[in-house]
């Protein structure tokens, strides 16, 4: 069965590796200074560095800033969690 899910658009504005500003955001799965997570609608963002803390955060229009020394952006696949009927009958 095919599903038709609209996705917000993904942008990432990095500044001098001190200022990223993403659109596209759906939650934020963790923080703290040296890393922050970010599910976004082509998958999950990890953001490391130094210094890191959350400047905006606007899940409503997708939008997070986030400010600090940044040394690395990765994006994974998400890992959306199965229900616990998935989980027991698979």
């Amino acid at each position: 069965m095919s599903e038709n899910i609209i996705k917000k658009p993904n942008s990432i504005i990095l500044d001098n590796r001190k200022k990223l500003c993403i659109t596209g955001a759906e939650d934020v799965t963790g923080f703290n200074e040296e890393a922050v997570s970010v599910c976004t609608s082509l998958g999950d963002l990890i953001i490391r560095g130094s210094s890191l803390h959350i400047t905006k955060l606007n899940l409503d229009s997708g939008e997070v800033e986030v400010e600090g020394k940044i040394d690395f952006m990765q994006y994974s696949e998400s890992k959306k969690s199965k229900s616990f009927m998935q989980r027991l009958f698979s």
